[in-house]
């Protein structure tokens, strides 16, 4: 399989031929980067492109391993070296012989193993544990990290002398915020990596497009082949808009930025939104104008010429509350009456979650089916 580095970014672009620099070495890589940038990938390329390229690529996450069973996982062990250890197991480092190792979060590796794993890169053997035999093992370590390693030996959680046998070619990728330019290259990609076998591809439209451009991706790379993953099972062979999405299936933070990045001049009934993050109002928002949609009382537009500057506050008017609730209230009602009683249609028509559809039913004593 051939592992491919996706963006034309001049930073990328850096990235592949300092890739291309290091591959044919022997030297350690240290890979650092925030999770989900791609830091496996970069491994991967190394050995790929280095004269191990035939031999294995072995990768460990050292810190989804409990430190007990991680010398065992990396050195191997004998039979009946401790309770559990019914045969012969070879660890990882022989499994990688005359390849790869990658060393998935170094920096979550317990502080004693730091000591031991030392000892490997320097004397390159290693002694299985129950067993006082030297074997010697030829691999090339490929180490990655999402911690800042500099701060970890300052806090005494990562050993110095450890850094300075990985940190030999450092690679530092950076998150998918730093280089936005890509996320159209990769939206592309990844709708072709994950294309369901018998439909087409999904594509996003340009203001789609435009919002997947300006949110930050904390999850970064990870997050944004995730996103497009459960788009491509949703929404096979279709060009989507914002607004055909659930919201349940967008990210919370693109949601979030939605809500904070209005577009100038919109119209106020905006603020028939929820404000938990749920657009289950959605549709009032889309009104461009203060006549009331069929079946809503003249209270409705009583409050929407009030939002917009038009008429006048009195005394004897219900409160605020009391007129979003009757609103509210009504288009369940007629949503209801559309769906059949079925909740799940309803909330669908109403573009909001079930669950809070199901609260808001109890709450009005509605009935539906």
């Amino acid at each position: 399989m051939t592992y491919k580095i996706v963006g034309s970014s001049d930073r990328t672009k850096e990235l592949e031929e300092l890739v291309k620099s290091v591959a044919p070495s022997d030297a350690s890589v240290l890979i650092t980067g925030e999770s989900g940038c791609g830091k496996e990938l970069y491994a991967r390329a190394i050995h790929q492109q280095s004269e191990r390229s035939s031999k294995p690529f072995i990768a460990i996450n050292c810190g989804a391993i409990p430190s007990d069973l991680l010398e065992s996982q990396l050195f191997g062990h004998k039979k009946g070296a401790f309770t559990g250890a019914i045969s012969d197991f070879r660890g990882k480092f022989q499994d990688a012989e005359g390849g790869t190792l990658f060393l998935d979060e170094i920096g979550d590796m317990p502080f004693d193993m730091q000591v031991k794993l030392l000892r490997v890169l320097q004397e390159r053997n290693i002694t299985p544990i129950g067993s006082n035999q030297l074997i010697s093992v030829d691999v090339r370590i490929v180490a990655a990290t999402h911690r800042n390693i500099e701060s970890e030996i300052e806090a005494q959680r990562f050993r110095q002398d450890l850094y300075f046998r990985l940190n030999v070619l450092p690679l530092v990728i950076p998150p998918l915020r730093e280089r936005r330019s890509e996320i159209r290259e990769l939206i592309e990609h990844f709708a072709k990596i994950h294309k369901q076998s018998d439909k087409g591809l999904v594509e996003l439209d340009h203001d789609f497009l435009s919002a997947m451009e300006a949110y930050d991706w904390p999850g970064n790379i990870r997050e944004l082949s995730n996103t497009l993953h459960r788009f491509s099972i949703l929404y096979a062979g279709r060009k989507i808009a914002l607004s055909d999405v659930d919201p349940a299936m967008l990210p919370a933070g693109l949601l979030e930025l939605l809500a904070t990045n209005k577009p100038q001049g919109e119209p106020k009934a905006r603020l028939f939104e929820e404000s938990d993050g749920s657009t289950g109002m959605s549709n009032l928002s889309r009104q461009t104008d203060v006549n009331p949609p069929e079946g809503i009382d003249a209270e409705f537009e009583s409050i929407v010429m009030l939002a917009q500057g038009f008429g006048d506050f009195t005394e004897e008017q219900p409160s605020l509350k009391t007129m979003l609730g009757d609103i509210e209230q009504d288009l369940i009602m007629k949503a209801l009456g559309e769906a059949g009683g079925n909740v799940s249609r309803c909330a669908k028509l109403l573009k909001m979650q079930r669950t809070t559809l199901i609260e808001r039913i109890k709450k009005y004593d509605l009935q539906s089916a």
